[in-house]
C-alpha cells in the first residue's frame, strides 16, 4: 500500500509541477524554490518525528506548542553566548524532554495520547505566553544567524541535513530491529508484547524521539531570523500530521514509510504557493488541503476494506 501511495503521490506532484511549467513557469524561479524549500524544511523535520509517532499507534498535537518552546529556549542560548553546538543539543534536549512527558503520561499512564497531547498543547501554549509575556526574543547574536554561514550557503547545509537523515531513517526503518519493533506495536500492540516487545518502552520513544526532532526543526528555524516569536508554530501540528498521513502512513499505526512523509510534505508546501502562482485566492488552501487529506483517508478505508474481504473469503 506505502508503495502505491508514494508512486500516485510522485504522479501527482509531477502532473502538478507539469501545468506549473506551462502555465507560470515563474514558481521554478531560484528565488521561489529557495523560499519554497526554507519555509518547509523545519515542517519534514518535524514531520519525520510525528511519523515515529504515529507509525507507533500514537498522535501528538502538541507539536506545535512545543515548537515555540524550543525556539524560545535556543535564542535565549543564543542571547546568552551559549555556543551554537551546545545550543542544538540544549534544544532538542528540550524537545525530547518535552516529548519524553507526553510518551511517560501514554505508555505508563495509560492515557490516550490525543488526550494528552491536547492537554500539553494548551499548558505548554499558555504557559509559554505567561512565560514570555508574549515578547520576542530578540537581540540574537550575528554567530547565530544562518549558523553562522552565509544566506546562501545555509540552504546546502539544511538540504545535505535532511537528506542524511530522510535516508538515514529510512534503511532504519527497513534494517533496525528497535524501528521495526515500532512498526509492530502500532500494527497489533498485544501481539507485539506476546512476540517479547516492550511496548510500553517503544511508545515512550517515539514520543521523546518526535520532540528531539521537533528542537532540531525549531533551531533550524530560529537562526533563519533575527528574532524569535514566542507565538510559532501555531497550526504547525495540522502541516505535520496531514504530510503524514497524505504520505500513505496509517492513523491506527503499523503502516508508513519516511519516504511517504517526504512526499506528502512536498505535496502540500507545493499547493500554497501553486495557488499563487495560477491566480487562484490563497483562501482555498486549507480547503484544498481537507480535500486531500479526504481522499486520504478514503482510499485507506477502501483499501483496508478490501483487505478484510479478502480475508474472509
Amino acid at each position: 500500500m506505502s508503495r502505491r501511495r508514494e508512486a500516485s503521490l510522485a504522479v501527482a506532484i509531477a502532473g502538478l509541477y507539469v501545468v506549473l511549467a506551462i502555465v507560470a513557469p515563474a514558481f521554478f524561479s531560484r528565488e521561489n524554490l529557495n523560499d519554497l524549500f526554507l519555509g518547509n524544511f523545519p515542517v519534514l523535520l518535524a514531520a519525520m518525528g510525528a511519523t515515529l509517532v504515529i507509525l507507533a499507534g500514537e498522535i501528538d498535537i502538541s507539536i506545535g506548542s512545543m515548537f515555540a518552546i524550543c525556539g524560545v529556549v535556543a535564542g535565549l542560548c543564543a542571547v546568552a553566548g551559549v555556543p551554537l553546538a551546545i545550543t542544538l543539543l540544549v534544544t532538542c534536549a528540550a524537545g525530547a524532554a518535552l516529548g519524553g512527558i507526553n510518551g511517560a503520561l501514554v505508555a505508563y499512564g495509560g492515557l490516550p495520547s490525543i488526550v494528552v497531547t491536547l492537554a500539553t498543547m494548551v499548558a505548554w501554549r499558555e504557559g509559554l505566553r505567561w512565560a514570555t509575556q508574549g515578547a520576542w526574543v530578540q537581540g540574537l547574536p550575528a554567530s547565530f544567524q544562518w549558523l553562522g554561514l552565509s544566506q546562501r550557503v545555509f540552504p546546502f547545509v539544511a538540504a545535505a541535513l535532511t537528506i542524511v537523515l530522510q535516508a538515514g531513517l529510512g534503511w532504519a526503518s527497513r534494517h533496525v530491529t528497535a524501528l521495526r519493533s515500532v512498526y509492530a506495536t502500532g500494527s497489533d500492540a498485544e501481539a507485539a508484547r506476546l512476540a517479547g516487545i516492550d511496548t510500553a518502552r517503544a511508545t515512550f520513544a517515539v514520543f521523546t524521539a518526535g520532540g528531539a526532532f521537533m528542537g532540531l526543526a525549531a533551531f533550524l528555524n530560529a537562526v533563519r531570523f533575527n528574532q524569535v516569536p514566542s507565538n510559532a508554530g501555531l497550526g504547525l501540528e495540522m502541516k505535520v500530521i496531514a504530510a503524514v498521513v497524505v504520505g500513505g502512513a496509517a492513523i491506527g499505526g503499523g503502516r508508513g514509510s519516511f519516504g511517504g512523509t517526504l512526499l506528502g510534505v512536498l505535496l502540500l508546501a507545493s499547493v500554497g504557493p501553486a495557488l499563487v502562482f495560477l491566480g487562484v485566492s490563497s483562501y482555498w488552501e486549507r480547503a484544498l488541503y481537507g480535500v486531500i487529506i479526504l481522499l486520504a483517508v478514503a482510499i485507506d478505508a477502501a483499501a483496508a476494506r478490501r483487505g478484510r474481504r479478502v480475508a474472509t473469503a
